[in-house]
Formats: structure tokens, C-alpha cells, sequence
């Protein structure tokens, strides 16, 4: 898993850069998450804009101090030369129990070495019941 998925991407290639995408996300570590970036990528995350591998390791871990119990799925919406686009759903709860459901697309752009540099996420969320979830953890 540590060996980079380089551009140009094939069918394969980028269903795997997906899949490594979301387990790693998964993994709620923002240093870890943030490793996967080129050290001056630039985000647009909602209305808020990033630069660089620091600014993204702040950004996720404010992120998931207040979104707790983070559960996301990717799947693979199209791809070219060294670009992804995705679809997203994720799920948390805030520390007062209620829970979440994020939905929203991503625009990836990578880099010769696999490094994503930039990341442009559209995302819109509505508050949801607990037994409206339909995003769970993996279980192996």
C-alpha cells in the first residue's frame, strides 16, 4: 500500500487510487491522510481554501475532532491523464449525538509521483436520524 498509484491513470489504476483514497481517509489520521498530497497542494473544501501539506493536517484534524464516528464511501465517478473525479458519502455524529450525512463530489488532479496537488470538493449535508444510517465501518 505504500507504493504511489502514478498518472496516467487506466480504469484500474484509478478505481485502486479510489479505494486507497477512502481507506485512508478512514483511518481519521490527518498526518497519515495528509501524506498523500503534494507538500504545496492547494484545496477547496466547501467555501474554505488550503495550501500545503500543514494547512491540510490542520484542516482534517479540526475536522474530525467535531466529526465523530466518520464513516466514508468513494466511488469512482470518471478519470483521465492525471485526473479523478469522485463521488462521496459520509456519516458522523457531533458530540451531542446528532448524526450527519455528507454528499458531494471531488475533482482530484495529481502529480508525475502520484501526489494529489489539487483538491476541489463540492459537499452539501443534512442532519439525519440514528436509524437513518447507511454508511458503516468495514469489518473484516
Amino acid at each position: 500500500m505504500n507504493e504511489q498509484i502514478k498518472p496516467p491513470f487506466t480504469r484500474e489504476t484509478a478505481l485502486a487510487k479510489v479505494r486507497r483514497g477512502e481507506a485512508l481517509w478512514n483511518t481519521r489520521d490527518p498526518q497519515k491522510v495528509a501524506l498523500a498530497y503534494s507538500e504545496h497542494s492547494t484545496w477547496r473544501n466547501r467555501n474554505e481554501f488550503l495550501q500545503g501539506r500543514e494547512a491540510i493536517a490542520a484542516f482534517l484534524q479540526r475536522k474530525w475532532q467535531r466529526e465523530l464516528d466518520y464513516c466514508l464511501r468513494k466511488e469512482l465517478f470518471t478519470f483521465a491523464g492525471n485526473r479523478i473525479a469522485v463521488h462521496f458519502r459520509y456519516e458522523y455524529r457531533d458530540d451531542n449525538g446528532q448524526w450527519f450525512r455528507a454528499i458531494g463530489n471531488e475533482h482530484w488532479t495529481f502529480d508525475d509521483d502520484g501526489l494529489m496537488n489539487n483538491r476541489d470538493a463540492s459537499i452539501n449535508e443534512l442532519a439525519i436520524r440514528e436509524d437513518e444510517r447507511e454508511i458503516f465501518p468495514a469489518v473484516d
